[in-house]
C-alpha cells in the first residue's frame, strides 16, 4: 500500500511540473511573448522570419491537379509524413479537397466547370479564435503571439478533442507509430525535424521550423507562384497586397474562427 502510494505521488509530482512547463515546440521561430512575460531563454536565429499575424493566400487561377499533388508531396518529404494505404488512417498537414468539400455552402449550379472540378488545397486555417486550442486539456495545442498553431507532441495525451473542435477536418490521428511506415532508409527521413510517435495528433505548423531559420514554408516553395505567405497585420506585405487587389473567401467563416488562410477565386 505504501509503495503504491509512493508511486501515486511521484507519477502526480512529475506530472505536475510537465504541464506547468512552457511547450518545447516554443522555439520555433519565436515572435516574441505577449504581455509582460519574461523573455525566451533560448537565442533566436537572426534570419528568422517574423510577423505580427502569419497569413496565407491561395491564388485558385494559378493551381493545377499537378501543382497541388506536389504540394502534398512535398509537405510530406520535409515533415516526415509516411504515406498510408489505409485511408482511415492516413495522416494529411495539407490535401485537395473538391470546391464543394472545401467550401460547403458556396457552391452553385452554375460553378464554373473549372473550380467545380479543381483540387483546393486545404490545410490547417491557424485560426485567430482556435477552438482547438481552447479545448485541448493539456496544452498541446497551443497559438503562438504571430499567430501560428501549433502542436507540442511531447505533451498530447491523444484525447481528440481538438479534432472534434476543428471544424476543418485539418488533425490527424497516429493509430500506428509513423516511423514504422516511413522509409526504411533513415537518410531519407527529414532528420531536422521530429518524428512523431504512436497516439498522437498533427497538424500543418505552417512550417514554424523553416521560419526560425527565414525560411519560406515548404508548400509555398513548390507552388510556382500560386501561394503567397507573409503577415495579415502589415499593409505592406504581398498578402496584404493581394487581399487588397483581389476578391477572396474563407472556409467557413460564419462560425467565427477567423481563418488565416484565404483564397483568391
Amino acid at each position: 500500500m505504501k509503495n503504491s502510494r509512493r508511486s501515486f505521488l511521484k507519477i502526480a509530482g512529475i506530472s505536475a511540473i510537465g504541464f506547468s512547463m512552457t511547450p518545447v515546440v516554443n522555439v520555433f521561430a519565436s515572435s516574441g511573448q505577449e504581455g509582460n512575460k519574461p523573455e525566451p531563454s533560448y537565442s533566436v536565429n537572426k534570419k528568422a522570419l517574423k510577423a505580427k499575424r502569419w497569413g496565407l493566400v491561395i491564388d485558385t487561377r494559378k493551381l493545377s491537379e499537378e501543382i497541388v499533388e506536389e504540394l502534398g508531396k512535398t509537405c510530406s518529404k520535409i515533415h516526415n509524413i509516411p504515406e498510408i494505404k489505409n485511408k482511415d488512417h492516413e495522416i494529411k498537414w495539407i490535401w485537395g479537397e473538391e470546391f464543394k468539400h472545401a467550401f460547403p455552402g458556396k457552391e452553385n449550379e452554375f460553378l464554373d466547370e473549372r473550380m467545380k472540378h479543381l483540387s483546393m488545397p486545404v490545410l490547417c486555417n491557424h485560426c485567430k479564435d482556435a477552438p482547438c486550442v481552447r479545448v485541448c486539456p493539456t496544452k498541446a495545442t497551443f497559438k503562438r503571439p504571430d499567430g501560428i498553431v501549433l502542436m507540442d507532441f511531447h505533451r498530447c495525451i491523444g484525447c481528440r478533442f481538438c479534432m472534434a473542435a476543428c471544424p476543418y477536418g485539418s488533425r490527424s490521428f497516429n493509430f500506428i507509430d509513423p516511423r514504422t511506415v516511413l522509409p526504411k532508409d533513415r537518410k531519407e527521413w527529414n532528420l531536422e525535424f521530429p518524428t512523431r510517435m504512436k497516439g498522437v495528433v498533427e497538424k500543418c505548423n505552417f512550417c514554424a521550423e523553416r521560419l526560425a531559420v527565414g525560411k519560406t514554408p515548404a508548400c509555398v516553395e513548390a507552388s510556382h507562384g500560386a501561394l503567397a505567405f507573409g503577415d495579415l497585420e502589415d499593409p505592406k506585405s504581398e498578402v496584404r497586397k493581394l487581399l487588397k487587389s483581389n476578391y477572396t473567401i474563407r472556409r467557413k467563416p460564419s462560425l467565427g474562427t477567423g481563418p488565416s488562410v484565404y483564397y483568391i477565386v
